[in-house]
């Protein structure tokens, strides 16, 4: 007999995520559906402006990845209106974009997905001294892991624990099975997830250097930058690298040494080594610009986990579908429809009456997805009518397929030191890594892009080409690259001067979309097949498969009226949270 698990919603990501499994008689899932309730956006506010306005307007879609739409939607203008930036507005542009990655990349393990791992109680029972000595297995010098760091961080967490208030760690499927990093192993990882919290501060002002705040930088514009002073003031350059080589300690002696720690110990856990990739289809493109035409991520794309082939992309094969999303097409008799002539028009169809297991085992009444018909308000984009993975993961695998000379000696030294195949990559595990290998690709190379921009600066001081646009003609273009968790397309058509039609095509939608007209499941619904759940009233599997993807729903759906006014009411009623 079947049973239905609901986690609604999903916490410790952006926006709002339900994931519906059903697990057979050994608790193993056999089905999963993946659905955002959450109806929002900005990309029909975009259409009627001036196209100068639209990266503005979309970084506003979320409040995490802000840099990223922004830059998208600047780009995409200046690629249909031929406009070239200045080499130093590249490389500016470059040097916010690695400051991003690095803050998503070590908050999303330590904030968000750190704690999927790391059992905070069972770090209270460690032996700080066992833990130093442990800690420099992974590390030539471990960082915050000295034995009288590591009992302070003890007993500041203990003391919360007496008093009750955990915070951040309250609700927790503490004592779980499956963790299984030990007690002292615990301590190392909570004492690096405390010193996050002064890293990440410092990460953010890298960003604010040349963008003049963070969140919602100002500083980029079509044809350039406008961080002028900042760009020619060699103590901001100063300021920056050195903002960027603090960070950078912290990948190499923490999250470095967590990750390989991690893979060393959970390689054990079949629940996260043996599963977690059912869509072993990957897609990729170039992205980090550290020179006139060089990039340390590669473009393509890998079909069936092959890593001997790499297929080039076509951007003509990329569509989205609203099969099963709570959206419909007019005017065409097409599935699927290219971003260009992308629609976003609502069809909700609501819930079911049913059941599912409660927080006591027993089943209750709950609202149920509808299994078989519209269920989210996320699209689900296909490229050529496949699903495909995109994000960290899909960046160090295509990159390995493409003999990436910075992606290649970054990922063969991870696999080298935690003993584990290439296979291992193709699991939740795996994926967990490629966002800690994306990040040390970054360490090792990202200055290459500062070196340029000095250098450049020598000769050559200008930061911004001249807006130029024929009212009478109708233009076209794009941006695709890849952002902190994956690839990121925006699409905009301009008409009389003024933005006719605006999609945003982004890697949440790819990874967490429903499944198709083909009954093809998306990558998060198929990372949770055949895994099997150790206590279906604490599904922590279910919560470490999707947390690897680092989900951004706010970004994923997109929607609202351009005057302001009331579409539409939906009450959407979740079951019960679980974290």
């Amino acid at each position: 007999m079947t049973k239905r698990i609901i986690v609604d919603p999903i916490t410790r990501i952006e926006g709002h995520l339900r994931i519906e499994v059903i697990v057979d008689e050994s608790n193993t899932i056999v089905d999963a559906f993946s659905s955002s309730t959450l109806w929002r956006g900005l990309e029909k506010i975009i259409v009627g402006r001036d196209p100068r306005d639209a990266g503005f307007i979309a970084q506003r879609i979320c409040g995490v990845c802000t840099y990223s739409h922004y830059k998208a939607g600047i780009v995409a203008v200046e690629d249909a209106l031929g406009i070239k930036p200045p080499l130093n507005a590249q490389m500016v542009r470059s040097l916010m974009n690695i400051s991003l990655f690095l803050h998503d990349h070590i908050v999303h393990f330590y904030t968000l997905h750190g704690l999927d791992w790391c059992d905070i109680t069972s770090a209270l029972k460690a032996d700080p001294a066992k833990a130093a000595k442990e800690a420099y297995k992974y590390a030539k010098i471990p960082l915050c892991a000295g034995e009288n760091e590591l009992l302070a961080v003890q007993k500041r967490v203990g003391d919360f624990v007496q008093q009750g208030a955990l915070g951040p760690f309250q609700n927790a499927y503490w004592g779980h099975r499956t963790y299984r990093f030990s007690p002292e192993q615990n301590l190392i990882v909570l004492s690096h997830y405390l010193k996050l919290l002064e890293v990440q501060r410092e990460v953010a002002k890298m960003m604010a250097i040349f963008g003049a705040k963070q969140p919602h930088p100002q500083s980029l514009t079509v044809g350039g930058v406008t961080s002028v002073m900042d760009i020619l003031d060699p103590s901001r350059l100063g300021e920056w690298k050195s903002k960027f080589e603090m960070v950078a300690d912290f990948v190499y002696r923490a999250y470095w040494a967590d990750l390989v720690m991690a893979a060393q110990v959970y390689a054990s856990e079949p629940s996260v080594a043996q599963t977690g990739c059912g869509v072993k289809n990957f897609l990729s493109h170039a992205e980090m610009q550290v020179g006139e035409n060089e990039y340390l991520y590669s473009t393509g794309i890998v079909k069936n986990g092959d890593l001997s082939k790499l297929y080039d992309l076509d951007e003509n094969l990329i569509a989205e579908e609203v099969t099963n999303s709570w959206y419909k097409y007019e005017n065409t008799d097409k599935v699927a429809l290219h971003p260009y002539d992308g629609q976003t028009t609502p069809d909700y169809t609501g819930f079911d009456d049913g059941v599912s297991i409660g927080p006591d085992g027993k089943e209750i009444p709950t609202k149920n997805l509808k299994h078989d018909g519209k269920y989210s308000w996320i699209k689900s984009p296909r490229y050529d009518g496949e699903p495909m993975e995109v994000g960290p993961l899909a960046t160090v695998v295509v990159g390995l397929a493409a003999k990436n000379p910075y992606i290649t000696p970054v990922a063969q030294e991870f696999l080298k030191q935690t003993g584990l195949p290439v296979e291992a990559l193709f699991t939740t595990l795996g994926r967990t890594a490629a966002r800690c290998i994306e990040a040390r690709v970054l360490c090792d190379y990202g200055l290459k892009a500062f070196d340029t921009l000095v250098e450049n600066l020598k000769v050559d001081t200008r930061t911004c080409a001249p807006y130029s646009i024929d009212e009478s003609k109708e233009y076209k273009g794009r941006y695709i690259g890849n952002v902190p968790r994956g690839m990121l397309s925006h699409w905009v058509r301009i008409k009389g001067g003024k933005v006719e039609n605006y999609q945003a095509v982004v890697p949440s939608t790819w990874n967490a979309g429903p499944r198709d007209s083909q009954g093809k499941k998306g990558p998060y619904e198929m990372s949770l097949i055949g895994t099997k759940v150790a206590d279906i009233t604490k599904p922590l599997e279910i919560i470490r498969h999707i947390h690897s993807f680092d989900p951004c729903i706010a970004c994923a759906v997109h929607i609202m009226d351009t005057k302001g006014a009331e579409l539409s009411q939906y009450k959407i009623a979740p079951s019960f949270a679980r974290i």
